[in-house]
């Protein structure tokens, strides 16, 4: 026979209601009892119904997270954090992929309003209208996007960018080319006014080609008009682009670094990988994905609007090297200050 809240309000001595608001309202509960009945709980294996606490305290304990492109290998850290820090919250994720669609995201979002106590939205394509509308039905916080007014996680894309142009120019790379992503993508926009303003800073040039979908296919598609440029350094959307990039170049016969460097962004577990190894900028995608489950639970306590800016990092590796504007007489130990060896 299963194990009711009655049998544990019993076994613990207190009151049924205790034992509800101790899975319900833990913190209106004292510590002390509040300990001796999940003990009690756990001894007996008494697992609260969802269904039934949902309709007392209006909380179905689901979380709904939507991302742009589930096989893209910058998601599932992230995902995976969020669930893990979901849980230990009591809380359940239900993960849906748009397939970089802003009307399926839309669908996505309207469809989950009802089952879920809020949604974690993932590198959205929707206009920031559409998603101060959405948010009216369901709390929402967005990631790797910023809307003023909206609480929001995003990662120093911006901030990526600026190193990774910075350590191109170092190299003595006066020519670059930025592979620009997804129509409508916040980060991509971020990205692309970064590296242009550094590039500008420095009085080198920046060529710009795109959009593309973020797929290792449109890297490689790329190579061709890359070359063209005369371009020898490149920042690419994320790694998935440079690393079609750099397998193209490869069948071209094209030396890399030696005569093109390559830079990514996200520091996938592919990054690694292929060889030359490639300098990226490392996302913080798992912290990103605690600190919006955070963020989303206190939401619906206090309204918050709060806006988190993660730190990013460039990782220097194989892919880059000396350009042809490398100060005269620089020795080994300054190029490698720049390159990982």
């Amino acid at each position: 026979m299963a194990v009711t809240i009655r049998d544990v309000a019993r076994a613990s001595g207190v009151h049924i209601s205790t034992v509800s608001r101790t899975f319900s309202a833990p913190h209106l509960v004292n510590p002390e009892t509040r300990s001796r009945v999940l003990a009690t709980a756990e001894q007996l294996g008494y697992r609260p119904n969802r269904a039934a606490r949902a309709l007392i305290t209006g909380r179905t304990h689901n979380i709904g997270l939507i991302v742009a492109d589930i096989a893209n290998p910058f998601f599932p850290p992230l995902i995976k954090a969020a669930e893990t820090h979901a849980r230990r919250r009591d809380y359940h994720v239900f993960v849906a992929d748009t397939d970089e669609d802003p009307i399926v995201e839309a669908e996505l979002v309207q469809a989950l309003a009802k089952q879920v106590d809020g949604i974690l939205l993932c590198s959205p394509r929707m206009t920031d209208d559409q998603i101060e509308l959405l948010r009216r039905e369901v709390p929402l916080v967005v990631i790797n996007r910023m809307i003023t007014g909206l609480p929001a996680v995003v990662m120093d894309v911006g901030q990526g960018a600026r190193s990774a142009v910075r350590h191109l120019l170092d190299l003595g790379h006066r020519h670059l080319v930025y592979l620009s992503g997804p129509r409508g993508s916040w980060t991509n926009r971020e990205i692309r006014r970064a590296a242009g303003a550094t590039a500008r800073a420095a009085g080198a040039e920046l060529t710009v080609l795109g959009p593309h979908q973020p797929v290792t296919a449109a890297g490689a598609a790329a190579a061709g008009a890359v070359l063209a440029t005369g371009a020898t350094g490149v920042l690419a959307y994320n790694d998935l682009m440079a690393i079609g990039l750099l397998q193209a170049l490869q069948d071209r016969h094209v030396p890399v670094p030696g005569q093109v460097s390559v830079v990514g962004i996200d520091d996938i577990a592919a990054s690694e990988l292929v060889r030359p190894q490639l300098t990226t900028v490392a996302n913080p995608t798992a912290a990103a994905g605690r600190a919006a489950v955070d963020m989303l639970l206190q939401q619906g306590d206090d309204g918050s609007t709060a806006q988190i800016n993660l730190h990013t990092d460039l990782v220097i590796r194989n892919s880059t090297g000396p350009g042809p504007f490398l100060p005269a007489g620089a020795t080994t130990a300054e190029v490698a200050a720049y390159v990982k060896e």
